[in-house]
């Protein structure tokens, strides 16, 4: 599993809790964060470049793209490139949503990247061409996330002026369509009001992955017993510790560093 740095935690926590048997390889390249406002090609490059990595490394059975930005970017490529199961996190969340919306108006935050790519307009179309969706870019708000803050004043009043466009467009659904954004969750609801259902794309991949691996017998066979969880950073080790064990929990007590060759 990887991100471009701590949002691909909401997955990961996911993830340790619907299926606690499995080991987990969590890289998040802090080194070269944010992915959200990079050009696609940068984001592709370095999405393979990690897949390529964790998989000759660590032999893992499935891949999963914890990151809004890079399934946008590159899932495709992975897929083709990779003789793994690759997961990605657009998909399961749009087909959340599809099923909670009662209005047929739904909003989507994500990064700049991700909502430039379309590909949430395109995954909603090939669901139900029926529903209307409303995208909406919030910058700045996984640079909160990334330096461990995720309350007060000044999200609160750069989450209510970003999510403005949501609120006028009146939806019944919002997906959080960035890994970071479930970590902003209360002051987001509080901007677009308790009405308004939140879906996580990082909740949804979990439950998508669990499907998977019982649809093609990859689980773990000793449900009871309890799997390894192991962390790597392209950054700062120590801040990454700090910070990734504050959001994700106790798994994370230390982290291994990895250089990547296309560096900034």
């Amino acid at each position: 599993m990887f991100d471009s740095g701590f949002g691909g935690l909401t997955v990961a926590r996911a993830t340790i809790d619907l299926l606690p048997g499995e080991d987990l390889v969590y890289l998040g390249d802090t080194g070269r964060y944010p992915y959200g406002s990079k050009p696609l090609d940068d984001v592709r490059e370095h999405a393979i470049e990690i897949a390529n990595h964790l998989v000759d490394k660590f032999d893992i059975k499935v891949l999963v793209v914890a990151c809004n930005t890079a399934t946008a970017a590159a899932l495709k490529d992975l897929r083709a490139d990779l003789s793994i199961d690759v997961l990605g996190v657009i998909k399961p969340g749009v087909r959340a949503v599809v099923e909670r919306t009662d209005s047929k108006r739904i909003g989507v935050i994500g990064t700049v990247g991700t909502v430039s790519s379309g590909a949430y307009e395109s995954a909603l179309a090939a669901l139900d061409d029926h529903i209307e969706i409303v995208t909406c870019a919030c910058p700045g708000l996984v640079e909160f996330v990334e330096r461990g803050e995720t309350t007060g004043e000044r999200i609160q009043i750069l989450v209510e002026r970003l999510l403005a466009p949501i609120v006028e467009a009146d939806v019944d659904v919002l997906l959080l369509g960035c890994t970071h954004y479930p970590y902003l969750a209360r002051a987001i609801s509080d901007a677009v009001g308790p009405e308004v259902i939140l879906v996580s794309s990082a909740d949804e991949t979990a439950f998508e992955l669990a499907r998977l691996l019982e649809s093609k017998g990859l689980g773990t066979p000793d449900e009871n017993t309890a799997g390894s969880a192991r962390f790597i950073s392209s950054g700062d080790i120590a801040s990454f510790t700090r910070v990734g064990s504050r959001l994700l929990g106790p798994e994370l007590v230390d982290a291994e560093h990895w250089r990547p060759k296309y560096a900034p």
